[in-house]
């Protein structure tokens, strides 16, 4: 955790109320995480805001920025806006616990947070799933849903004249 130390925000010595802390992210920044990414050359930003009370903190993560990604189609390169937040409450407890996703409890003795794993989440979170370039026509798109898979409607089940033997088997498993 010591290479995340510079993504802590102390609070120990903030007045209750609302703070605000800045932190500019970039491919330094994903690396800390030993994972590989998705996309390439990012230029996030990201705004934490602090509400500071007696018993609780309240966070409000906003990331915004760009990145690049590699289209599905084509395989060109485009900057994809990134732009999402989130909103935690911390509480103060025994010791760490993350099992809840909207509440996270830190130990009492703690004077720090550290904000990285959840700027992280918020990044990915950005990232679609289908990365389509805004750069591709709408002739590639509709040659591409030409030749794509359709969708293959099961036929409906036709009455049939069936062995009675069959039938009362089927009544059995039913009854079942």
């Amino acid at each position: 955790m010591d290479k995340l130390r510079n993504y802590d925000v102390s609070f120990s010595g903030l007045k209750n109320g609302k703070h605000v802390f800045k932190f500019e992210i970039d491919k330094t920044f994903f690396q800390l995480f030993d994972t590989e990414q998705e996309f390439t050359n990012p230029k996030i930003t990201a705004d934490v805001f602090l509400e500071k009370h007696t018993t609780f903190l309240e966070f409000e993560i906003k990331v915004h920025g760009t990145v690049e990604l590699i289209c599905d189609i084509t395989n060109d390169e485009f900057n994809y806006p990134i732009e999402n937040e989130i909103r935690i409450l911390v509480h103060f407890g025994e010791e760490y616990d993350d099992s809840n996703e909207d509440v996270i409890t830190i130990p009492a003795s703690d004077h720090a947070f550290n904000v990285a794993q959840l700027i992280y989440e918020n990044v990915q979170l950005s990232i679609p799933m289908k990365k389509i370039s805004p750069n591709v026509s709408d002739e590639d798109l509709e040659i591409l849903n030409r030749f794509s898979p359709k969708d293959i409607e099961e036929p409906e089940e036709e009455n049939y004249n069936s062995d009675p033997r069959w039938d009362a088997l089927r009544k059995l498993k039913d009854n079942n």
